[in-house]
């Protein structure tokens, strides 16, 4: 029944979601049938059908682990439209990855979106080519047997009941991007997939759309894959101001609504410490034995002496077969010969190389323990401290350059090496040893005996009693990757010995197998130190044996019949993995298997699997042995050898909850989230107490988690060089809860945490190094490995290869989970895999998981013994060097701290008390340029109402005068028009128009030229004939199909009666390619003005009045809205005074333009300027620079301008693209340098351009910008006089709030806005709140509306809608203004501030300052966002990204990048944008993009047409290398 009624559920929903669609968009009712049954076929058999296995396990409600897994590939998903650009690189995977079982509530929930990938992007070796990794893990220690049942129960538990997870993780997730299609106008093929990709794993709540926060137009263009050059793209059909009822449809919200971010409170119920406060624990003393030597130089003296055949040491080949053993004899003499050739023979008599006290760097390989064991002990003889280090292998060794620093600090300028180590290194060409990045210079010394000089017989080293000088210095990786040198005295040295022969009752004769590293912490103490001491054997095995030879240790252990072991639990692992290839081996006589990392809690289930696998080879349960060290307290406790038959020690069964907060609480609750400890034995010889890790070292509670610290004589004595760090880790005096110290003898800090149990058996928890501390709570890193390793791994990652650390985001540290890839892994077993390791950690540890990153095979940086370079790890992941291939972050279900957002309080109302120009105390936000009325100007000019008027007069006046000079891209003037020329050419025009065209006066005629003088010929014959002109950019001959639908867009909407154009562009629009992109038949009336017959107009018209329409303004704007507006006779004539007054302009003057000429102040100043004021304008066409870069300056040089006007994206060409290429420009001669723009002004561009060409002669001063918007085309210009412009530098956290509060340049969180150049003469602004439509303090932002006599009439619309143009155009403040002005609304929102400057008019200057568009304003968590500040953001994180633009899809934020680097870098993208933009605009990215260069469209202006992206994203047009859906 609850199948059946499930799928009919689903089919109700489909059957309401598809009518809703259907309406909103235009489908016939054979689509609709046909969709509808395709959409629901995958349910209406499944109810006839159903499978009885399937019903009973629905009846049982317990489903199968498999309900939670990657659904396969639906066959119902999208197909891409033919072509090869779409199946190149197409991933064939849109699946949603990890579905929640249907526990407790019968809802289908929503699916983790899979990632889009293109197939090319990463490649992987097949299985058999690549070398799989070493799987030794970050810590070396885990085993596979690790915690499987109770992770494998719990995962089972937290997939069944996923709700809460998914619940968590999913509001605010999205589909994938095949799935994210909204049914748009026209959009008929494979439509039907995507659909069902959303609505298969979406839950509906509500059948209601929600409100669509971007307000896009439902219907979109088709878009090219290339950026053309100049090319507006409108995102719609839709033209501002139609009277359409339904024309931005919501989008489906497959996202769930992401609840109110609230601060995260402490949580009551969490467990808090209740114990007494802990005593130090005193260790068991130190015995006294009569003939311990005084030095552990004496007692090799004395072995090598007395027993000189004895073997001390013996080293393996590669296939694991003993190939050397050192004696004592041998090892005491060829000590002897180093440390006099050290002293003696390095340099001369009177200035010795080395003298006592002297560091010097061991370099020997782990396969090399005799070398380096002579060399250590030459070292000690010589009384020179040796320093052991791994061998560098490369330049760039992972944590190399650390090590250069460690040697630099320690003065160190000698290393000793063996001779087949020096020839294994990297060389420079000239057989030089290479210079170490980092690295001091080192003078290499070859201790091979053939080179040591034999000592005289006379000559003994200086053996004194062990006291605190240091005796060595062993280097220690810090959490951060930095490295510091633990020094040890000798004094230290020898009670460490004696301590650890005690402890483990070591004996003269016994064998000990050693696995570990002989150059540093157990196996240098145990296999270097005390087996001098007590004059044993080691038998070493390298690395490199157990890679090959896994089992090689246990064979040693029965070959010799070894008393004692040293491994890892790695080591315990690989042997029970080995297992079957050998069984007669027998570990009976182990009396100690020293287990040197049972300090890792999980050690205890890799101990118990090797106990219960090799006790029928005669391994003894008491011989297993933990012991906890560090580098700072060496072995700080260690498991004694157990006498047979006695009870194992107990186990502490810890809750992981009470863990996190430090408090040791007996789990009870939850099988699944407890954790197994095993002791790790009783103190030594000291004291030890447990302080807080944070903070002052308080002593813990007995029932409280700490760090353990120990005061005894074999710890370390300090950190070399490091004053600060050694008092604060080596100097610890600890404190009670009052503050007061707890006696006066100094702890070392171990770095472990833990608490001392029962009996004084110390329990270790975790490392600090490995601490994570999340939201106030902590978490181990090898805890997290450990459950990541829990969930089938097998397939998909090796195991073993898992790094785990924290990255501090937005206030608080964030876990970052990498790990190796197979190469033989699919992308659906990954994904996979990384949905429910997330779901696991989850579940078991409470926590989020911030970001989770696959990379391939063997590309983690290595540690010497082949685990994981954390630190590195970190710092590539960082700064986006990780090149990961698969990843999924989850900042929804990680950031809790994000501030509320905010609610808006109702704006200042009619009500609010006018006190003068006061708002609320402040001034009201209002400027005015200088007044038009007082400025004379000469007859003409005043009596003249019509442009073509004063064209007539010129020509009459100053016939040969030149207007317009065109060049070309070699700087040649290809047409020029002086008065009389413009003259006749547009009395041509205008009779052609009347005789071929039969035009009345008042029809619309479409101006198809490129740029150059023809348009300005064809717009004055429009006016000599009464006509309407409307310039409109040509269609690129190269892509037609994206722009050409453009150009019949303003054709229909204008109600164009006729195009006139040239030849060429004639035969373009009735060509075969333009048919296929519009209906060419339908085009009105085409007039080539290419050859025109040589006629004169009877009579010029005059139009009745200066307020009848003089040309229509079309424009795309950034939202992808196509506007036009109606210029009148009279706005045109005001603009063009007004233009001439700010900048100066008369016959005289010459002024360069390098701007499009199809709209707003570009048009204005190509065609309308020059003719009212009589100046020459050289006209550079922007396209041609692309030919010649240097076109725009070598003019402004050659004819010495001192005014020119440019867009941005000129600009931009121009700094990109000439460097310091400037052969022979000046730019002195340039007054003002303009760039015309409907935008906030880019700040960081203007400054480049200035200071790249400020050796050329460039004044910072000059380059200004204008503003203006549709409803005016101009509101500031900077013009010649007046103050330079200003500068501010405003909060970004008050601008979101709609306030502007100004800070000191450098401030957090501060943005820089510069003035858009000076308010024209005539225009009034003053900023509005644009919902009240009262004015505001200049302390807000408001909307900028404005009042001048050259404000456009109104839209141009197809059906006049009045109240549009009514609120757009001619609209009143609702309260405070009592002359009742008419004001136009610029659609931008902005302020004005008075600043200390002297205007034209001598009052101070109120500066206006555009911030950005309030149509492209993104309101997101009750806050205003700008997307240039986002973008900005972003746009400097990487060195790849080129461009970058957002948009909001549902209630999710998407970031578009375009990558310019390689495409590996691609997801390392992903995080580094999540990060940045939480960090800094306190929002969480919801779908990340990563695109080919050229894919954000920008139009002729330089400005992105964000709306059209987002309309390419949802259509699926984009062919991304990389779609990241953050959770």
């Amino acid at each position: 029944n609850f199948d059946r009624n499930l799928n009919n559920h689903r089919v109700r929903i489909m059957h309401n979601l598809f009518l809703f669609l259907a309406i909103l968009g235009d489908i016939t009712q054979k689509g609709y049938e046909k969709k509808r049954s395709k959409l629901l076929s995958p349910y209406i058999p499944q109810t006839q059908e159903a499978d009885p296995a399937v019903q009973k396990e629905h009846r049982n409600q317990t489903p199968a682990p498999s309900a939670a897994q990657t659904s396969a590939p639906s066959k119902y998903h999208r197909t891409r439209s033919g072509g090869a650009r779409d199946e190149r690189y197409r991933s064939d995977i849109h699946t949603e990855a990890v579905q929640a079982a249907l526990a407790k509530h019968k809802e289908q929930k929503m699916a983790l979106p899979m990632p889009t990938k293109r197939r090319s992007t990463f490649v992987q070796s097949p299985a058999d080519a690549c070398t799989p990794p070493d799987t030794s893990s970050a810590s070396e220690d885990e085993g596979s047997l690790r915690r499987q049942a109770a992770l494998s129960a719990a995962l089972q538990q937290s997939l069944q009941n996923a709700e809460s997870w998914i619940n968590r993780s999913i509001q605010g997730s999205s589909t994938s991007s095949s799935a994210s299609s909204t049914l748009s106008h026209g959009e008929v093929k494979g439509t039907s997939g995507s659909l069902a990709d959303v609505f298969a794993n979406t839950r509906i709540e509500n059948f209601s759309a929600p409100p669509d926060v971007t307000t896009t137009t439902s219907s979109s263009s088709s878009s090219s894959s290339i950026r053309p050059a100049n090319i507006d793209l409108p995102a719609s059909g839709i033209v501002k101001g139609m009277h359409k009822g339904s024309n931005r449809s919501s989008l489906m919200d497959t996202v769930k609504r992401k609840g109110k971010y609230i601060l995260p409170q402490p949580d009551p119920n969490q467990p808090k410490p209740e114990g007494r406060q802990m005593t130090p624990v005193k260790g068991e003393p130190l015995g006294v034995i009569c003939n311990w030597p005084p030095a552990l130089e004496s007692a090799l003296q004395r072995w090598g002496t007395t027993q000189a055949k004895c073997p001390c040491l013996t080293a393996l080949d590669v296939t694991g077969k003993p190939v050397y053993t050192l004696t004592y004899g041998k090892l005491w003499s060829r000590s002897l010969k180093l440390a006099y050739t050290l002293l003696n023979k390095l340099g001369t008599k009177n200035e010795p190389v080395l003298k006592s006290g002297d560091r010097v760097a061991l370099v020997y390989p782990n396969n090399d323990p005799v070398m380096f064991m002579v060399a250590f002990y030459g070292c000690l003889l010589a009384e020179v401290i040796p320093v052991p280090i791994e061998v560098p292998l490369t330049r760039k060794d992972a944590g190399g350059q650390q090590i250069g620093f460690l040697l630099g600090s320690c003065g160190v300028a000698l290393a000793l090496t063996s001779e087949v180590c020096l020839k294994g290194l990297p060389k420079t060409q000239n057989g030089e040893i290479v210079q170490f990045k980092g690295w001091p210079r080192l003078k290499w010394v070859v201790t091979d005996s053939k080179y040591l000089s034999k000592p005289p017989k006379d000559w003994q080293p200086h053996i004194s009693p062990a006291g605190t000088e240091p005796a060595y210095i062993e280097y220690k990786t810090s959490k951060e990757g930095s490295v510091m040198g633990v020094t040890v005295s000798r004094l230290a040295m020898l009670s460490h010995c004696q301590a650890l022969s005690q402890a483990c009752n070591y004996s003269e004769g016994e064998t000990v197998v050693n696995v570990l590293d002989f150059k540093k912490d157990a196996g240098l103490w145990h296999g270097m130190f005390a087996n001098v001491m007590n004059k044993m054997h080691t038998i070493s095995v390298p690395y490199s044996v157990m890679k090959t030879c896994p089992l090689s240790w246990v064979q040693r252990v029965h070959a010799h019949k070894a008393k004692v072991a040293l491994v890892k639990c790695r080591d315990l692992h690989w042997a029970m993995m080995a297992h079957r290839d050998q069984r007669d081996v027998s570990l009976s006589s182990l009396r100690m298997l020293i287990v040197t990392d049972g300090a890792n809690p999980w050690s205890v289930s890799s101990c118990d699997a090797f106990l219960s696998l090799f006790q029928s080879h005669g391994l003894k349960p008491e011989a297993i042995c933990p012991c906890a060290t560090s580098a700072e307290a060496m072995t700080v406790a260690i498991r004694r050898p157990g006498v047979p038959g006695a009870p194992l020690p107990g186990r502490a069964i810890l809750s992981m909850n009470g863990l996190s907060y430090g408090v040791i609480r007996v789990n009870t609750e939850d099988k699944n989230s407890a954790l197994t400890v095993q002791d790790v034995g009783h103190v030594m010889p000291g004291m030890m107490c447990i302080v807080r890790p944070d903070g002052p070292p308080q002593l813990c509670k007995t029932d409280e988690i700490g760090e353990i610290c120990v005061s005894s004589r074999t710890g370390g004595m300090m950190y070399f060089g490091l004053a600060g760090v050694t008092k604060s880790t080596f100097e610890v005096i600890p404190v009670n809860s009052t503050g007061s110290p707890v006696g006066d003898v100094p702890f070392i800090r171990s770095g472990l945490l833990g608490f001392v149990g029962p009996g004084s058996l110390v329990f270790v928890v975790g490392k600090m190094d490995g601490l994570l501390m999340v939201s106030g709570r902590r978490h181990n890193a090898d805890d997290i490995v450990a459950t990541g390793l829990a969930v089938e791994s097998i397939k998909t990652v090796y195991r073993g290869r898992i790094a785990v650390f924290s990255v501090s985001v937005f206030y608080d540290e964030r876990i970052v989970v990498v790990a190796e890839q197979r190469p033989d892994a699919s992308e659906e077993d990954s994904f996979q895999w990384m949905s429910r390791v997330l779901q696991a950690i989850d579940s078991i540890h409470q926590v989020g998981v911030y970001c989770l990153a696959l990379v391939p095979a063997n590309t983690l940086p290595k540690t010497p013994l082949g685990g994981i370079h954390i630190s590195q790890t970190k710092q590539l992941f960082l700064e986006g060097s990780l090149h990961p291939c698969n990843i999924l972050m989850c900042p929804h279900t990680c950031v809790t701290n994000l501030p509320k957002p905010r609610q808006k309080q109702p704006g200042v109302g009619p009500a609010s008390v006018m006190v003068g120009n006061l708002v609320a105390g402040k001034r009201i936000a209002q400027a005015a340029g200088r007044d038009l009325g007082q400025i004379e100007e000469n007859d003409l000019v005043r009596k003249v109402s019509f442009l073509a008027e004063i064209l007539q007069w010129r020509a009459q006046a100053t016939p040969d005068h030149v207007l317009f000079m065109l060049l070309n891209a070699k700087g040649t003037t290809v047409c020029t028009a002086s008065c009389l020329q413009l003259h006749k050419r547009a009395e041509r025009i205008a009779s052609v128009l009347g005789d071929k065209g039969h035009l009345n006066a008042g029809d619309n005629v479409v101006l198809l030229y490129p740029p150059g003088i023809e348009l300005i010929n064809a717009f004055y014959g429009c006016l000599y004939a009464g006509c309407i002109p409307v310039t409109v950019r040509p269609p690129h001959a190269q892509n037609l199909t994206a722009t050409l639908p453009t150009v019949r867009m303003i054709v229909d909407v204008s109600k164009a009666v006729c195009i006139l154009t040239t030849q060429t562009l004639m035969r373009l629009l009735r060509s075969r390619e333009a048919a296929a992109a519009v209906d060419v038949k339908t085009w009105p009336t085409i007039i080539d003005t290419d050859d025109l017959p040589r006629k004169r107009l009877p009579q010029l018209y005059k139009p009745p009045t200066p307020e009848m329409l003089a040309y229509l303004d079309f424009s795309v704007s950034t939202t992808g809205m196509l506007t036009g507006v109606k210029m009148s006779h009279s706005a045109v004539n005001a603009l063009c005074r007004a233009i001439k007054l700010q900048c100066e302009l008369y016959s005289s003057r010459q002024i360069a333009i390098c701007l499009d000429p199809y709209c707003g102040l570009g048009f204005a100043l190509w065609c309308l300027c020059s003719v009212y004021s009589g100046h020459q304008s050289i006209l550079i066409p922007p396209m041609e620079l692309e030919n010649n870069l240097f076109l725009w300056l070598s003019t402004v040089n050659q004819y010495k301008i001192r005014d020119t006007f440019c867009s941005y994206s000129v600009m931009e060409l121009c700094t990109k693209g000439l460097g310091n290429q400037t052969r022979g420009i000046n730019l002195s001669c340039i007054r003002t340098c303009v760039v015309v723009a409907e935008e906030r002004p880019r700040i960081a561009l203007q400054l480049s351009f200035s200071k790249l060409f400020k050796d050329i002669g460039l004044s910072p001063r000059a380059v200004s910008t204008t503003f203006g918007s549709r409803v005016n085309v101009a509101i500031c210009l900077q013009g010649t006089s007046g103050p330079d412009p200003t500068t501010v530098y405003v909060d970004l956290k008050s601008l979101r709030h709609d306030r502007v509060r100004l800070v000191e340049r450098g401030a957090p969180q501060s943005l820089l806005l510069s003035e858009s150049g000076k308010i024209l003469p005539g225009v009034k602004v003053v900023i509005v709140n644009p919902e009240t439509k009262g004015p505001v303090g200049d302390s807000h932002l408001g909307e900028i509306w404005v009042n001048s006599p050259h404000t456009a009439s109104g839209y141009y619309t197809i059906y006049d809608s009045e109240t549009l143009q009514a609120d757009h155009f001619n609209t009143r403040l609702s309260f405070g203004d009592a002359a009742q002005t008419l004001w136009a609304r610029t659609g931008y929102l902005g302020f004005v501030r008075r600043t200390e400057l002297t205007a034209a008019t001598g009052e101070r200057h109120d500066a206006l300052y555009v911030v950005g568009a309030l149509d492209e304003t993104l309101e997101l968590r009750g806050l205003r966002y700008h997307p240039i500040d986002i973008e900005t953001s972003v746009s400097r994180i990487h060195r790849s990204i080129a461009e970058c633009a957002v948009f909001t899809w549902t209630n999710l934020l998407v970031v578009v990048v375009e990558l310019c680097g390689s495409e590996q870098e691609a997801l390392d993208l992903v995080p580094l944008v999540t990060n940045v933009v939480l960090e800094e605009h306190y929002l969480i990215v919801g779908v990340v993009v990563v695109v080919d260069p050229g894919v954000i469209p920008i139009n002729s202006r330089g400005e992105k047409q964000r709306m059209h992206l987002r309309d390419s994203f949802l259509a699926d047009q984009l062919d991304p290398i990389y779609v990241a859906y953050n959770m």
